[in-house]
């Protein structure tokens, strides 16, 4: 994993092993700010005080019991006041699992780092290590900050909790400082980073990034930051809440007026409003959708991509196009020189010399660093550089050899390059030929030229150029791209891919990895920007797009998020940003990636490979389907909550539902809704087809199917509380039957919707079954919660209900629950 190293912070420091002063370390802190990589959070004790007092729930069960206190009901208000402690704990233990994630990661960190200061060793807090300093780091212990080893031998290390990688990486000590003043890119063998262990030698590691600089720092930044932010879906289910609020405190009202109308009293008619009022809250929802969305950023960044903008959680399981680099991403951005071919009357070597004296030696492009390796620019003075861009395609340089002397070397898109050279239509036609032959077996080409000028005016040379020859190189395509291709597009997913190179050099790389058809389909850039331009919303049928420009780039996904289709992009530089910005869903670099692609993008990938794109859909998919599923599971089973609390009492019998069975119901329903589904393990999730492009949560048919389920449980709960109602009243007993087959329908509605696939799924299902029936069946407990035991005939009614319901829910997800 390579990094970019802000050289400016270590400069003068490189065979400086006495470690920086007092001076510097104060000055540097005072710059950078301490190492403080994962920020400490406030009181746990706290935090959980405040989540508690913002739940409803609590304040209902307060008010109550006050009722009932007022009223001298002192039984019913000691066991109200006492289901405040499950509720309390249960607020407190989904408060810690929502923060387990971003707290655990403070367990690999270093607490103290063993640093070099002024010549002598010290032990000192790791918060207090600056960028600069020089720092021991023993076999078996963190690396306290990112850093550069100078030193060591037989290092290997435990990077583990970065990349996911199980086996020990092998560390060695960088060889040379790295040349340039701002920042250079070193290969990820010669860091030291955060959060990883050193497992065997001995390391002398200079530090370079401290703080959140830090990619540990950026992954627990992500983690706790990102929960915070508000997406459209967030922000939809919040108005969906506030509606239903609305709605359920007016019924309440007009079901307390018609209980008093009917006789039963005024502590009747309110505890029939209180007890609509608990059943009807749908906090559930926007607690659920929130802790679904931290998860999503969490388990994205295992995958190795940092979610930047939390909106991207509920996007990149539904993309259906991913638009996406060549260089570094589907291949591995590592140029091999594998043919020379000179021009009549030079040398392979002659070619050389002249391409690496048309490359700038304080670039970092791979290609020019490659020409440098191979040969030595031509002896003189650089009097100028016109520098290659996307509307030239070519490079000069202009070198002084002589007093009144100067040679031009070029080198660039050998179309480019050919139309300014001096040879005749014949030659250039034949030298074409010769580069689309070498492109067509996945070469990437460039042509070289030169002349020599007696006098110079200061402008390019634009004609007369001597041709050189031609170089050709091989950018390697990464392992598992073949792969993760073919299972995207057989997922539905189209991949389109984009690169500055030949269309030929294109086509064999695409045809290589698997894009498109047999022989994908290519367009060169200026052929779609016209196509574009002639053919509004007509459908973009191309697989591969060459010699593409940033603004073509970014015409392409417009077009394409006009046709419907939800996009991916990727980019590393600058001129990615209006592409990245415009897509559903930008994707930066981060090993190559400029700062300014990954400020405007909403996924970072840590490894820069197309590979984990297509894990984060999948991973995307499979969260998408759970919190659906779990969705599903709150509506199939409020609806006969809801319904029976207001319509029982409305047809005028007495109250089903009292608070403190509104409470038990409810210490069922948040944490099967928030942690079993959460867990659902994944079943093929990107082999399913993505039928739908756009936010589409529910369909009608899915509404309609939640709609039978819910009234299938609400006939079923009804009829058995009226029927055990019987002529005497008997309400204990009735009260009982509801409870029983309402539980019972909860578990049958976990079991069919997670299938029974994890142990917590399970436990979901099978234990609030066996709870009410201990608890309806115990006498002395019965008394106390106002129920009475049931009878054989009673429970296997349930229980059969509770198979009826099951059914129905399984045929829901089966058909359509899923996307």
């Amino acid at each position: 994993m390579q990094r970019k190293a802000p050289l400016e912070r270590l400069e003068g420091l490189w065979t400086e092993f006495e470690g920086i002063d007092d001076t510097g370390v104060s000055a540097r802190r005072a710059k950078y700010g301490p190492n403080t990589i994962v920020a400490e959070t406030s009181s746990s004790w706290l935090e959980i005080a405040r989540s508690t007092v913002q739940d409803p729930m609590i304040w209902f069960l307060v008010g109550t019991a006050a009722l009932f206190l007022w009223l001298g009901d002192y039984t019913e208000a000691v066991v109200l006041a006492a289901a405040l402690i499950p509720i309390v704990g249960m607020d407190a233990y989904l408060h810690r699992r929502t923060q387990a994630s971003t707290e655990g990661l403070r367990a690999r960190l270093a607490s103290h780092a063993r640093v070099i200061r002024g010549g002598q060793e010290h032990d000192i807090p790791s918060t207090a290590l600056v960028p600069g300093d020089l720092v021991i780091v023993p076999a078996g212990a963190y690396f306290p900050a990112d850093g550069l080893i100078l030193s060591g031998s037989a290092l290997q290390a435990d990077e583990s909790t970065l990349t996911g990688e199980a086996l020990p990486v092998r560390k060695n000590p960088i060889a040379c400082p790295p040349a340039g003043p701002w920042e250079a890119t070193i290969d990820g063998e010669h860091w030291g980073m955060a959060g990883t262990r050193l497992l065997t030698g001995e390391a002398r590691v200079r530090i370079a990034l401290t703080g959140s600089e830090t990619l540990y720092g950026e992954i627990a930044r992500l983690s706790s930051t990102t929960r915070a932010e508000r997406t459209p879906l967030q922000e939809a289910i919040a108005q969906l809440v506030r509606i239903l609020l609305v709605a359920a405190l007016l019924l309440c009202a007009i079901l307390a007026v018609i209980r008093y109308v009917q006789g039963y009293g005024v502590v009747d008619a309110l505890l029939s409003a209180v007890t609509l009022a608990i059943a009807a809250l749908p906090e559930e929802f926007p607690v659920v959708f929130s802790f679904f969305l931290g998860l999503g950023v969490y388990r994205l960044a295992k995958q190795q991509a940092l979610v930047r903008r939390a909106v991207v959680v509920e996007n990149i399981g539904r993309v259906s196009c991913i638009c996406t680099d060549k260089t570094g991403t589907l291949t591995e951005g590592r140029l091999l020189l594998d043919h020379v071919v000179p021009a009549a009357g030079l040398s392979r070597e002659d070619v050389l010399t002249l391409g690496a004296t048309a490359s700038r030696t304080e670039t970092e492009d791979p290609l020019d660093l490659l020409l440098l390796k191979n040969a030595r620019p031509l002896a003189g003075q650089v009097e100028a550089v016109f520098p290659f861009t996307e509307d030239r395609l070519r490079e000069v340089s202009v070198m002084r050899v002589a007093d009144s002397a100067w040679r031009v070397a070029m080198k660039g898109a050998p179309e480019s390059v050919l139309s300014m050279t001096g040879l005749s239509e014949r030659e250039r036609e034949a030298w074409l030929h010769r580069t689309q032959d070498l492109a067509a077996t996945g070469h990437k080409v460039i042509a070289v030229a030169a002349r020599s000028l007696q006098s110079w005016s200061g402008a390019e040379p634009e004609t007369s150029y001597d041709f050189a020859g031609l170089l050709a190189f091989s950018d390697p395509v990464r392992p598992g791209v073949a792969d993760a291709v073919k299972e995207a597009q057989q997922a539905g997913i189209r991949v389109i891919m984009i690169t500055g190179d030949h269309s030929r050099t294109a086509a064999a790389i695409a045809k290589e990895i698997g894009i498109g058809a047999a022989e994908p389909r290519v367009i060169d850039g200026a052929q779609l920007a016209e196509h574009l331009q002639l053919h509004k919303g007509a459908e973009v049928g191309f697989d591969v797009v060459a010699r593409c420009t940033p603004s073509q780039k970014l015409a392409l996904v417009e077009a394409l998020r006009e046709k419907g289709e939800l996009v991916a992009v990727t980019g590393d530089g600058v001129n990615d940003a209006p592409a990245l910005r415009g897509a559903d869903v930008g994707i930066a670099m981060g090993e190559r990636g400029t700062r300014s692609a990954r400020e405007v993008a909403s996924i970072v990938l840590l490894d820069d490979n197309f590979t984990t794109i297509v894990r984060a859909i999948a991973e995307g998919r499979q969260l998408f389907t759970n919190l659906r599923l779990s969705f599903a599971y709150l509506l199939m089973l409020h609806a006969p909550l809801v319904a029976t609390a207001a319509l029982i009492p409305l047809l005028g019998y007495p109250l089903l539902y009292l608070p403190i069975h509104i409470v038990w119901i409810e210490l069922i329903i948040h944490p099967t809704a928030m942690l079993v589904f959460q867990n659902l393990p994944s079943r093929d999730a990107l082999a399913r087809s993505n039928r739908r492009q756009r936010l589409r949560f529910f369909s009608p048919a899915e509404w309609a199917k939640i709609g039978i389920v819910g009234a299938i449980a609400i006939a079923i709960i009804m009829g058995g509380y009226v029927y055990n109602l019987g002529t005497e009243f008997d309400v204990p007993h009735a009260r009982s039957m509801a409870m029983a087959a309402l539980i019972t329908a909860s578990g049958a509605m976990t079991a069919a919707l997670t299938r029974l696939g994890s142990r917590p799924a399970v436990i979901a299902s099978v234990l609030p079954v066996i709870s009410a029936f201990v608890i309806i069946q115990i006498e002395p407990i019965a008394a106390v919660l106002h129920l009475s035991p049931l009878h054989f005939i009673d429970w296997a009614i349930a229980l059969l209900g509770g198979g009826i319901i099951s059914a129905g829910a399984a045929f829901s997800r089966r058909e359509g629950a899923e996307p």
